[in-house]
């Protein structure tokens, strides 16, 4: 009786041992998986902004540092996207609509397979961003929204693509920012003001956003 006690205590002591290399072996794969997250876990990242602003300087400059931290990052060029996945749609209100929803679809389906998506897109309309943004939450997806928030006095000098000399000259109309409402967002989750800093500053704060966040 008393060595089948004792051997019952030590079935007991072994199942407990076993059980605690267990849930140590648990915690050693949970902190591994800790470790790799930040480039392992997706998120799209919307730059918004008016034309000229910067967003597409400063998501490259981005996505080349994230790629060399070993991150899977893609950048979702606007006029890309308008060549090949919205071609046909105008610039009215619902065809920019419609514009940014596809994006957004690409870009959660992207994130949700581990890829840090950045999307210098303009993006004019609240109602619409906050569409992505929900689509993202909705799917247990990560979403920042940054607004890069160069005025439009200095974008029109910069005039990458000389939309704002068109439009000047009467060659263009529906400019965003001009002729055509920009909502800027109201709480995004980083503002930059890139006319008062350089292409890397810019992209340091936003990879110091990402950090933050758990994602870089």
């Amino acid at each position: 009786m008393r060595a089948a006690l004792m051997t019952g205590r030590q079935a007991v002591g072994v199942r407990q041992e076993r059980d605690d290399h267990q849930e140590r072996g648990v915690h050693r794969e949970h902190d591994v998986e800790e470790r790799l997250s930040a480039t392992e876990q997706g998120a799209t990242v919307w730059l918004t902004g008016l034309p000229s602003a910067g967003k597409t300087t400063i998501a490259t400059a981005l996505a080349g540092r994230l790629r060399e931290e070993g991150h899977r990052v893609e950048v979702l060029d606007g006029d890309e996207i308008r060549e090949f996945l919205s071609a046909g749609l105008g610039f009215s209100r619902a065809d920019r609509h419609t514009n940014v929803q596809r994006i957004g679809f690409v870009a959660e389906l992207l994130a949700a397979n581990g890829v840090k998506a950045l999307v210098p897109v303009i993006a004019p309309y609240a109602d619409s961003r906050e569409a992505v943004r929900k689509r993202h939450q909705a799917e247990g997806t990560g979403y920042l929204e940054v607004h890069v928030a160069t005025p439009v006095e200095v974008c029109s000098v910069r005039d990458v693509k000389g939309l704002y000399a068109k439009q000047a000259a009467g060659e263009l109309t529906g400019l965003t920012g001009v002729d055509d409402p920009y909502e800027a967002p109201e709480a995004p989750d980083l503002r930059i003001e890139s006319h008062t800093q350089s292409v890397e500053e810019s992209a340091a704060a936003l990879h110091a956003l990402l950090t933050e966040r758990g994602l870089a």
